[in-house]
């Protein structure tokens, strides 16, 4: 019989009161488990109209101010955060059978952090960063591979890239983290923690 933790979840749900802790610890366990990226997300955002949208990004850091994903500043998803700063994320797991999801107010990441994040990318990653109107559209993908060899040809210096002004980071304050465990006949365990004023409340959900 699986151990259970204070709530009669598995054991896997701990009893922490730091939902960020918990956070870590699946993350730890999903990037040895995961077949795929572990850091792979769905990021839901919404326009000042109302529209949702979604779509995949990476995980770049997570610490006590949130999570951090970098992107290009003149994108959908960046249009929508600066018109709507709040966002979803979702992790599914689906090697292990768990998931993540998370609410929370989005605000841009620091010039300095951005910076430092940028320079660790690989070279090609970098050039792209430059060429790409990310979203926009465009007759002929040999426009944007054209771009590449220019830029190439521009920056010959691998070591020496400047950071493009359209580009950084965004990083998701989070008010709810939800955790979810796969159980046969749908009988899913859920725990969610939610920020109350400075402290995070528990609560088990039905599945």
């Amino acid at each position: 019989m699986n151990q259970k933790n204070s709530l009669g979840l598995d054991s896997c749900f701990m009893d922490l009161k730091d939902p960020l802790e918990l956070f870590k610890i699946w993350m730890t366990e999903a990037e040895k488990k995961e077949i795929r990226d572990a850091t792979a997300l769905s990021l839901a955002t919404t326009s000042k109209t109302g529209q949702p949208d979604v779509r995949m990004v990476l995980l770049k850091g997570f610490d006590s101010k949130g999570f951090v994903f970098y992107t290009n500043l003149n994108s959908s998803k960046s249009n929508d955060l600066k018109e709507n700063p709040k966002a979803a994320m979702c992790f599914h797991w689906k090697s292990f059978n768990r998931q993540i999801r998370i609410l929370g107010d989005i605000t841009q990441v620091e010039d300095k952090k951005a910076d430092m994040y940028f320079d660790s990318r690989p070279y090609g990653s970098k050039i792209s960063a430059w060429a790409s109107e990310q979203s926009k559209p465009m007759i002929q993908r040999s426009e944007f591979l054209k771009k590449i060899e220019n830029l190439k040809e521009k920056y010959k210096d691998q070591k020496n890239i400047p950071r493009p002004p359209h580009w950084s980071g965004w990083c998701l304050k989070p008010s709810s983290i939800e955790f979810w465990l796969h159980k046969d006949n749908r009988n899913h365990e859920r725990l969610r923690y939610n920020k109350i004023a400075s402290e995070w409340k528990k609560e088990i959900l039905y599945p």
